[in-house]
């Protein structure tokens, strides 16, 4: 049984930082791409961010280029996200999910499993 779990959400102050992980068991984690997605209210779940299988490329959306970055540890099964300078409008649930195949991977129907998401707030 796939199982991916996040940790890490929080409430901080604009400008502030939050880093969120993912533990993943259950697949054989080097095979997949690991990718994060946010949903705010009242917008479609979107993506943030993705990490190849060894971790040698990496992609994100333009809204968080140069804030965020993407992580991983094959030996540990994990995948981070270092969020900086998070303003308001990151505000969301964010999401773990892992995908087998091709690079790049954005969309959500790309990706197999999910994680139940964890709660960011950016608010003074």
């Amino acid at each position: 049984q796939v199982q991916l779990v996040e940790s890490g959400g929080g409430l901080v102050q604009p400008g502030g930082s939050l880093r969120l992980a993912c533990a993943a068991s259950g697949l054989a984690f080097s095979n997949y791409i690991m990718g994060w997605f946010r949903l705010a209210p009242g917008k479609e779940r979107r993506f943030v961010a993705a990490i190849s299988w060894s971790g040698s490329s990496t992609d994100y959306a333009d809204s968080v280029k140069g804030r965020f970055t993407v992580s991983r540890d094959n030996a540990k099964n994990t995948v981070s996200l270092q969020m900086n300078d998070l303003k308001p409008e990151d505000t969301a649930v964010y999401y773990c999910a892992a995908g087998i195949g091709s690079w790049p991977r954005q969309f959500n129907h790309e990706y197999d499993y999910w994680g139940q998401g964890t709660q960011v707030t950016v608010s003074s």
